[in-house]
């Protein structure tokens, strides 16, 4: 759905994204991370033809983009921005028709999703009347109601109460599901555990991890396992330290032999798994090297 290859592009001498490489499948949820400055921003526009990167290229759908590939983007930007002044369901129909829907199609899509995000008794009220968690979720449904092949959502769950961010979640469930890719990109590494099957980390431009999430856990994990069983393994000859409910394993002691000693000692075990660190953990991890 999205390949970007060798993409570089610098501001006055400063270089903001630096020779980045990846892509992204259809129906997949991509994670883009990074610390502020990391250049996920620049990035993004070049991909929404806001900027042209100074060389590399982006495909969407296998084309490079332009005027004719924005109607089948969706993008929600950090910035919001919604017509304050106007009624909820002009201004979803407006952003509809912009995105080349015809105005009884465009009519019936705000309608649509105005009720899946639990607003329609809204649709003659100003904007500007509403909360602001209520204005996250149009926006949300103003960028998922032309049903684009790619979204973009720049920290989509700020502002949302833990009710409303099932709402939008169940939302972007069913974009996959019909085969478009969602490029999420967040501070908060929970939902991008829970939701992302690949990730790209930029750091000052540069490609800091990119893969599986599994992968980028295990790429960093050290040797400790987490066991439960009959007997107290504190005082375990294999064992360094123990924390958090965490075994440190000796230098040289790798987890598949300590679980065949505790096997072969006849330990009843009931749970035994290496203690992958989280997203947060190897992105602050990361981010401070």
């Amino acid at each position: 759905m999205l390949r970007v290859s060798d993409v570089v592009k610098a501001y006055n001498g400063k270089v903001a994204v630096d020779h980045v490489s990846f892509d992204v499948k259809p129906g997949e949820t991509f994670g883009l991370l990074g610390p502020n400055g990391a250049g996920k921003t620049t990035l993004i526009r070049m991909i929404m033809d806001i900027m042209r990167p100074d060389s590399g290229r982006i495909e969407v759908n296998g084309a490079g983009v332009d005027a004719a590939t924005q109607d089948i983007l969706g993008y929600l930007p950090e910035e919001r921005g919604l017509y304050q002044k106007q009624k909820v369901f002009d201004v979803l129909v407006f952003l509809a028709e912009i995105k080349g829907l015809p105005r009884h199609v465009a009519r019936a899509r705000a309608e649509r999703y105005l009720d899946r995000v639990g607003l329609l008794e809204t649709r003659n009220r100003h904007m500007r009347e509403l909360s602001k968690g209520m204005q996250q979720k149009l926006q949300i449904a103003a960028v998922l109601q032309h049903e684009p092949s790619l979204v973009i959502l720049d920290e989509p769950f700020i502002g949302l109460d833990p009710v409303n961010r099932g709402v939008v979640l169940d939302l972007l469930a069913e974009t996959t599901k019909r085969g478009a890719a969602i490029i999420l990109s967040t501070h908060l590494m929970e939902q991008v555990e829970m939701l992302c099957q690949r990730a790209l980390m930029l750091h000052k431009g540069r490609t800091m991890l990119y893969g599986t999430v599994q992968e980028i856990r295990e790429r960093h994990a050290d040797q400790s396992v987490r066991v439960e069983c009959d007997r107290d393994l504190a005082s375990h000859p294999d064992v360094a330290r123990t924390e958090n409910g965490r075994l440190f394993l000796r230098d040289g002691v790798a987890p598949e032999a300590f679980l065949a000693s505790l096997l072969k000692d006849g330990a009843a075990i009931r749970r035994f798994e290496r203690a992958l660190p989280t997203l947060n953990d190897v992105f602050v991890k990361v981010a401070r090297e």
